[in-house]
């Protein structure tokens, strides 16, 4: 065989050598494998540094699993040897920001949206770029922020996602002898507790939840504990096999006396798609978590989902664009005084996920990087307090003992004051005496006044309810009772803040929590039961609606549009100084003049009849005094007919029971 064939054919089979690595590489890329993909594209840029594609796909591999300051050279050299396609320039930009090269960034992303085509990768892009436009805005923050390695708890494996229970400190790490998770290289993650006073931590006492919570071949990550410790919710990844579920997912389970009962999914899951990162709201009724389930407005969105008296979980809602951007939003932490502090890399900040925290002020939702030292240009993320100006989070910034590593902090701002203003209140009802008694199960919704519902409960059996309200806010309450042999009507109360503000600068303790007392009283729907209106008025001898009339027919109005079940009589009385004629005549005019006022707000009139009654209801006969003479002279409302009332279904509430037994009640 002469030289030249001998070399041919070794080139042939070099080839077909580089061909199957190259094809079992996408496997298991598509596998989401990615750290084997790493290893076999390696040996492909061993014989070819050059191969775009090897590259590219080594980029992408670090990226999509969380190492993306190393993907930088690669997608770097992929693009050297031509490689194209919509998203190249922007991953690319992504991990140069990652290594804080950020003027290099900004002119891939300029790149990026001079040659993208794909509607959501330009949107992404140009998100971006007006990002770091902001970024030295951020970076001029001042803030008091003073943080340190927890170094104690800290391996050169993952520690993340801490979280502070009864006296423990709860994190997940990738430390011990688990099995090899392929899409990072690294041992699977388990959840770990130590006993803990703040942050000084007793290190004998690491300790791995036992096998129920852990598993030995499936990613344990992030936890959350409601209020009082007896239920915790973690974040459960696939196990890869076939029968396994396709993505991460929420799990709960209950502390009982033997121990935490077998986990089981929540229903609020969405199959297929990754559902993790949860943390309870500070009174436990509301779920927070991170997903990137249809709907959303870019890879992971934070949602929320409600929880009933019952402890089970229903109406997932997105949270909304002020929160969620065409990034990735995670992480969620409720503070005690009612701030939502996350992470994100889709808000401007330094680079990977950055820690941030979202404040509601004078009606809107405010959006703050927590600046430097709490954020660096790798991924800062996980935060947790555990007191009003300190507490946990975590990092994979350079200095560390590892991977991502477990940091304290402390807030040393000298004007730091936080003020908690909460409306609390009672749902009531008049019994048979016309006396005021407790009525529970109410649904009670509160909402600002652009119609957004800001939180919702139903009462217990002593109807009480609690909101946490902000400075300057105008609100509305809505009761409604569901079920039972009775019906209520929908109710609706107006509250304010305005001027009930505490002047901070006279405050002395870190936390002071308001509150407001309020009553919402619904009462029962009887047929020819009267209601007197107050507050309606008609100048001498006139049926004109006034300014001040027609703001109290308004009420009328939102009553019967929040109760389309009533037909209703509305009738107008007078006092005894006139003749019986003029009265009756004055009276329906009036009468008829609410009425058609009511109408021209969108009420049909087959549900309106308008009556007078001049002076033959008098309620004080011979009235002496002017104060006597006006309660003679009202306007009322008497329900003529009681349609059946539609009762509303949730259907996420609904359908929870089919993924718990009675037994789940307390979970």
């Amino acid at each position: 065989m002469n030289a030249t064939l001998k070399i041919s054919m070794a080139f042939l089979a070099l080839t077909v050598l580089s061909c199957s690595v190259e094809k079992k590489a996408s496997k298991t890329f598509d596998r989401g494998q990615f750290q084997s993909t790493i290893e076999l594209y390696q040996g492909v840029l061993k014989k070819d540094p050059n191969n775009a594609e090897a590259n590219f796909y080594i980029a992408e591999s670090y990226r999509q699993s969380n190492r993306l300051q190393e993907a930088a050279p690669f997608y770097k050299k992929a693009l050297d040897r031509g490689m194209k396609n919509d998203s190249i320039h922007m991953f690319y930009a992504f991990a140069l920001k990652a290594n804080g090269n950020y003027d290099e960034a900004k002119k891939e992303l300029e790149q990026h949206l001079k040659v993208v085509e794909d509607e959501e990768y330009q949107k992404r892009g140009q998100e971006e770029y007006d990002n770091l436009n902001n970024l030295e805005q951020v970076r001029a923050k001042k803030n008091y922020f003073r943080v340190k390695n927890l170094d104690e708890i800290n391996s050169p494996a993952a520690e993340y996602a801490p979280v502070y229970n009864d006296g423990e400190l709860y994190f997940t790490s990738s430390r011990g002898d688990s099995k090899i998770y392929k899409a990072t290289g690294t041992p699977f993650t388990n959840i770990y507790r130590v006993k803990t006073q703040g942050a000084r931590v007793d290190t004998t006492t690491i300790t791995e939840l036992d096998a129920l919570i852990n598993n030995y071949n499936i990613n344990e990550g992030a936890v959350t504990f409601s209020p009082d410790g007896q239920t915790m919710i973690f974040a459960r990844g696939n196990s890869g096999k076939k029968k396994g579920t396709a993505d991460v997912n929420l799990y709960i389970s209950s502390n009982r006396r033997e121990g935490w009962t077998e986990p089981r999914m929540l229903n609020i899951n969405n199959p297929g798609y990754w559902d993790s990162t949860p943390a309870f709201s500070r009174d436990g009724k509301t779920l927070y978590f991170a997903s990137n389930r249809p709907g959303g407005y870019g890879g992971t969105d934070i949602y929320s989902a409600k929880r009933n008296s019952r402890g089970r979980f229903y109406k997932v809602t997105n949270l909304g664009p002020e929160i969620n951007t065409t990034g990735n939003e995670m992480f969620p932490y409720i503070s005690d005084e009612g701030y939502m502090y996350f992470s994100s890399d889709g808000h401007a900040g330094f680079g990977g996920l950055d820690l941030l925290v979202a404040k509601r002020r004078n009606g809107r939702t405010e959006i703050e990087n927590l600046g430097e030292p709490m954020n660096t240009s790798a991924d800062d993320f996980g935060m947790y307090l555990f007191k009003a100006d300190r507490g946990f989070f975590t990092s994979n910034r350079e200095g560390g003992e590892g991977d991502d590593d477990i940091y304290t902090f402390v807030n040393e701002d000298p004007d730091l004051k936080i003020v908690n203003y909460y409306l609390e209140g009672v749902t009531m009802t008049h019994d048979d005496n016309d006396k005021l008694v407790i009525l529970p199960r109410v649904e009670v919704k509160l909402f600002d006044y652009e119609g957004n519902v800001l939180d919702e409960t139903v009462t217990e059996d002593d109807g009480k309810f609690l909101f946490r309200v902000y400075e300057h806010e105008h609100y509305n309450l809505v009761g409604e009772k569901k079920g039972g042999k009775d019906q209520y009507l929908i109710t609706r109360a107006q509250f304010t803040t305005v001027g009930k503000s505490i002047d901070r600068d006279t405050l002395k303790q870190l936390v002071t929590d308001v509150k407001f007392d309020t009553l919402l009283v619904l009462e029962k729907i009887e047929k020819n039961k009267i209601f007197v209106m107050e507050n309606i008025y008609y100048d001498l001898d006139k049926s004109d609606i006034r300014e001040d009339a027609a703001r109290e027919l308004d009420k009328l109005v939102t009553i019967l549009e929040d109760n389309p079940e009533l037909k209703i009589e509305l009738s107008s009385h007078t006092d005894d100084r006139a003749d019986d004629d003029y009265n009756m005549k004055l009276s329906q005019r009036r009468a008829k003049s609410a009425v058609d006022y009511i109408i021209s707000q969108g009420i049909a009139s087959n549900r309106l009849t308008a009556k007078g009654y001049g002076e033959t209801k008098l309620i004080i006969p011979n009235a002496k005094t002017e104060e006597e003479h006006q309660v003679n002279r009202r306007t009322e409302f008497k329900i003529l007919e009681v349609g059946e009332k539609k009762q509303s279904t949730d259907v996420d509430e609904f359908d929870e029971d089919r993924f718990f037994d009675d037994d789940d009640a307390g979970q």
